[in-house]
């Protein structure tokens, strides 16, 4: 299992380029239309939670006016944290962890808010992205970055080794073998198993999916761009279905 994982993480370490540029176009798409700070906060809160498949509508409008009734905290990421997670470490763990503590968002949207502020300003991508001037630019050690884990990510756990694989479980099999630097490189696992599953649940047929490509609406349409990707996914499916020796 761990041989296969590391065989994985190289992967996506040496094809990043192509998830970070989806990326870019897909913060841009709710950030650049907004010009303060408060508004671009708000705008990814409500496009995070809607990426759930079962929101649970009375929760999340609690949430909204909880956020509402203080529109201080939306000026900077300390400030957020205190009203989200009060007396805490200004840092990624005490943002994920807050967030989880909010009605009507689980531990996979929480990651995947936590994982948006990191990449907003972590300066690998782009400044006209970034939102606060006080978010931590690196995974520290005494950090943590939980992995936005849902049925794509656990599908693939369960092609790599057939057991009861979840959030938790899958995080923690992460932190006990790689750095929360590393850990962030495993987001692009969703990238690669999203355009190569096809069908619902966990019994999914693994291949290359051109139209679960074409339905992501920030991906390179360059035919050029896609044969490169179609190449590259064909490579994904050969290391997670290869026999290790």
């Amino acid at each position: 299992m761990q041989k296969k994982l590391h065989e994985v993480f190289n992967f996506l370490k040496e094809n990043r380029e192509y998830n970070k540029d989806l990326q870019i176009k897909y913060y841009s798409n709710f950030i650049v239309p907004f010009n303060n700070k408060e508004e671009k906060i708000i705008s990814i809160l409500y496009n995070i939670a809607a990426t759930q498949s079962q929101p649970k509508i009375d929760n999340l409008s609690a949430f909204y006016k909880f956020i509402f009734e203080d529109l201080n905290a939306l000026n900077s990421f300390e400030n957020f944290i205190n009203r989200i997670n009060p007396n805490q470490l200004p840092n990624y763990n005490s943002l994920y962890e807050g967030m989880s503590k909010q009605k009507g968002w689980g531990n996979k949207t929480s990651a995947l808010f936590t994982k948006t502020i990191f990449h907003l300003h972590n300066e690998d991508y782009p400044d006209f992205l970034k939102i606060w001037d006080d978010v931590p630019q690196k995974l520290e050690e005494n950090d943590s970055f939980f992995l936005p884990v849902d049925v794509v990510i656990i599908t693939i756990f369960r092609r790599l080794e057939n057991q009861n694989w979840n959030f938790n479980k899958i995080n923690c099999y992460l932190k006990n073998h790689y750095k929360g630097s590393e850990i962030e490189i495993w987001d692009d696992l969703w990238f690669w198993g999203f355009i190569t599953q096809e069908g619902a649940g966990f019994e999914r047929n693994f291949k290359w999916n051109e139209n679960k490509y074409w339905m992501l609406k920030e991906s390179n349409k360059n035919p050029e761009i896609i044969t490169e990707i179609r190449n590259k996914a064909e490579d994904f499916l050969q290391i997670i279905d290869r026999e290790v020796i």
